[in-house]
C-alpha cells in the first residue's frame, strides 16, 4: 500500500479535520501527492504538519468551496504546484438542524453550496485535467442520511441525496474519458472522542462498533486504485449495517 498510489495527485476538499484529514493522511502514506483544500488555515496546516512529519508530500491551498472561483483556483494551483489531479475526493460538506419552519432560505442555500454545488464545480473543474491526462477517479462523500432521516434535517438531506444522484450521472457522462465516479455514504463516523463512546452506541451496529475515519479513508483507496475501475457509479454505504437493520420497540 505504501506506494500504491505514487507520485499521484490527490485532492481532497474539507481536509482540515474530520474524515478529509484521515483520507489526506493515508493518501500520502500511499504515496500521493496530497492537495489540502479547506477554508480553516489552522486546521489544514495541523493536517499538513501530520502529513509532512510521516515523510509524505502535500500542500495547503486555501479555498472555500462555496465560491467557483476558488474551485477555479485550487485546480489551477493543483497543476502548476504538482501536475494534473489524478484522484479528487469530494469531502467537504456541513450540516444544519432546524425545523423546516424556521430554517432561512440563506442557510438553505449555505448547505446546499457547500455540500452539492461544490461537488459538481470541483468534479468539473478537475474532470477537465484528467480528461487531458487520459483518466482519473472522483469519490463523492455522500451519507445514509441520503436514504433515512431524522427530523430537522432537509437541508443536510437534499444534498447528500443530491451528491449520491449526481454521483451515477457523472460516472454516465466521464466513462467516455476514462474517468470513474463512485460515492462513500458513512454511517455514524465518530471523529471526536471515539474512546468517550457508549457500550450502546457501539452494540446497536450489527458490526458491534461505531464507525472510524479510517474505515472511510480506506475505501478511498481502494475506489480510486486502478485495478479497481470496474466499480463506477457506486454508492458504497459503510455504516455498520445500520441502514439494513429492522428496528422495533417492544
Amino acid at each position: 500500500m505504501m506506494h500504491l498510489f505514487k507520485n499521484k495527485v490527490v485532492v481532497v476538499t474539507g481536509a482540515g479535520q474530520g474524515i478529509g484529514r484521515q483520507i489526506a493522511i493515508d493518501f500520502a502514506g500511499a504515496g500521493a501527492k496530497v492537495v489540502i483544500a479547506d477554508h480553516k488555515e489552522k486546521e489544514a496546516k495541523e493536517t499538513l504538519t501530520n502529513i509532512q512529519s510521516g515523510g509524505g508530500q502535500a500542500v495547503f491551498i486555501q479555498t472555500d468551496v462555496r465560491e467557483p472561483e476558488d474551485i477555479s483556483s485550487l485546480m489551477k494551483q493543483t497543476k502548476r504546484d504538482f501536475g494534473p489531479v489524478d484522484i479528487l475526493i469530494n469531502n467537504a460538506g456541513k450540516g444544519i438542524w432546524k425545523s423546516p419552519f424556521d430554517l432561512e432560505l440563506e442557510e438553505w442555500e449555505d448547505v446546499i453550496h457547500t455540500n452539492l454545488r461544490s461537488v459538481f464545480l470541483c468534479s468539473r473543474e478537475a474532470g477537465k485535467q484528467m480528461k487531458e491526462n487520459g483518466g482519473g477517479s472522483i469519490v463523492n462523500i455522500a451519507s445514509t442520511r441520503a436514504s433515512m432521516s431524522e427530523p430537522h434535517s432537509e437541508a443536510y438531506a437534499a444534498t447528500k441525496g443530491g451528491i449520491a444522484a449526481l454521483t451515477h450521472a457523472m460516472a454516465a457522462s466521464f466513462s467516455e474519458h476514462g474517468i470513474t465516479v463512485n460515492a462513500i455514504s458513512p454511517g455514524w463516523i465518530e471523529t471526536k472522542d471515539y474512546d468517550g463512546l457508549r457500550e450502546i452506541d457501539h452494540e446497536q451496529h450489527w458490526s458491534k462498533r461505531v464507525g472510524k475515519p479510517s474505515d472511510i479513508s480506506r475505501a478511498c483507496l481502494y475506489l480510486t486504485a486502478p485495478e479497481n475501475n470496474f466499480v463506477n457509479g457506486e454508492n458504497l454505504v459503510i455504516d455498520g449495517g445500520m441502514t439494513r437493520k429492522m428496528i422495533y420497540h417492544h
